[in-house]
């Protein structure tokens, strides 16, 4: 048995059959949205290559998220901008872009795989968080391919609109480039507020 697919086994033992993985990319950086993605596997695929996706290049990642689209049984994808980030915090808008990614889901899954130790609200869904769960299930490796492949592609897009940040090359992550950009051009539209307080003193 593939270990990737352990937790998805001890659930299908106990009489679960639709399992769905939920993880996010963009809780930690500086610029833009949180981005979410759900995803439900059939049983036992093998996608070769497939693990966390923050263990994997780029290149990888973009041809792992046409394999996921295309095989999976169902997947949501969803965003929470930067001013919604900046009204309710992070953890807050996390919970709400995975909730609007399970509820994308075609089919609803009679669990759960959720990324981390807290537990959003997904209605009747029953949950179970994994602490790293990105390179332990292979539902939740694969919502991690699909969250971080979207999250990137919206940063790219808005490097055309804010050239002067370097969006393309750090996604909105706190680089040394990025902190000088902030120096001398100040925070762009897409820029979280409640990030910067402690670098403009506020």
């Amino acid at each position: 048995m593939n270990e990737l697919w352990k937790y998805e086994h001890a659930a299908y033992q106990e009489g679960i059959d639709l399992v769905c993985g939920v993880d996010e990319a963009g809780r930690g950086p500086l610029a833009g949205p949180v981005c979410a993605a759900a995803v439900i596997l059939p049983r036992d695929l093998e996608i070769e290559g497939l693990n966390d996706s923050k263990k994997l290049s780029d290149k990888r990642r973009r041809a792992l998220y046409e394999v996921i689209t295309e095989q999976a049984i169902s997947y949501g994808i969803a965003m929470v901008d930067e001013k919604v980030i900046d009204e309710i915090n992070i953890l807050q808008a996390t919970f709400l872009a995975m909730r609007q990614a399970v509820l994308q889901l075609s089919e609803k899954p009679a669990l759960a795989l959720v990324d981390g130790n807290r537990e959003p609200d997904f209605g009747d869904i029953p949950i179970k968080t994994i602490i790293k769960g990105d390179s332990l299930s292979a539902n939740i490796a694969a919502a991690s391919i699909l969250a971080k492949v979207t999250r990137d592609r919206f940063m790219e897009e808005q490097d055309a609109i804010y050239p002067q940040y370097g969006f393309c090359v750090h996604k909105g992550y706190g680089t040394k480039a990025h902190y000088e950009a902030l120096r001398t051009y100040g925070p762009c539209p897409i820029h979280r507020r409640t990030f910067l307080k402690k670098f403009y003193g506020e």
